[in-house]
């Protein structure tokens, strides 16, 4: 089997956060463990190629909103940037960044869920090169 990555990110209301990132991303729900109080303990999802679990954070568990800033960035990539806000929008989440084509060949919007995870979702536009827009490589 060849390495993977994937981002396994807190929730305090999981059950919730799974509703939202399918109305919002897209996302289908692959698996849902549910605790004894029947709240979501883990679970995962998938968009295209990718997944994300999802799971209950633990007692002292401070999560982004609570922290009043931000934790980690998620990365998605999208066939339509735009369309994708709108989705996001209207599933409730804060557009933080409105859709803006960026200098690496891509175009990208930022949003904010209710718990105060930040979504960076991009749609390639056109290949650059890294040195065209500062970048660098090994």
């Amino acid at each position: 089997m060849a390495p993977t990555i994937a981002p396994y990110l807190l929730y305090e209301d999981a059950g919730a956060a799974l509703d939202l990132l399918a109305r919002a991303f897209g996302f289908e729900e692959v698996l849902r463990h549910a605790g004894a109080d029947g709240r979501v303990d883990h679970a995962e999802m998938r968009l295209g190629d990718g997944v994300v679990y999802l799971g209950g954070p633990g007692g002292d568990y401070r999560g982004p909103a609570k922290l009043g800033a931000a934790t980690v960035l998620i990365c998605v990539t999208v066939d339509d940037a735009d369309a994708t806000c709108e989705r996001a929008r209207a599933a409730g989440l804060e557009i933080t960044e409105e859709p803006a084509d960026q200098d690496y060949g891509e175009r990208r919007f930022a949003a904010r869920d209710p718990e105060g995870h930040v979504w960076f979702v991009s749609q390639p536009l056109r290949d650059v090169a890294p040195q065209e827009w500062g970048a660098t490589t090994p």
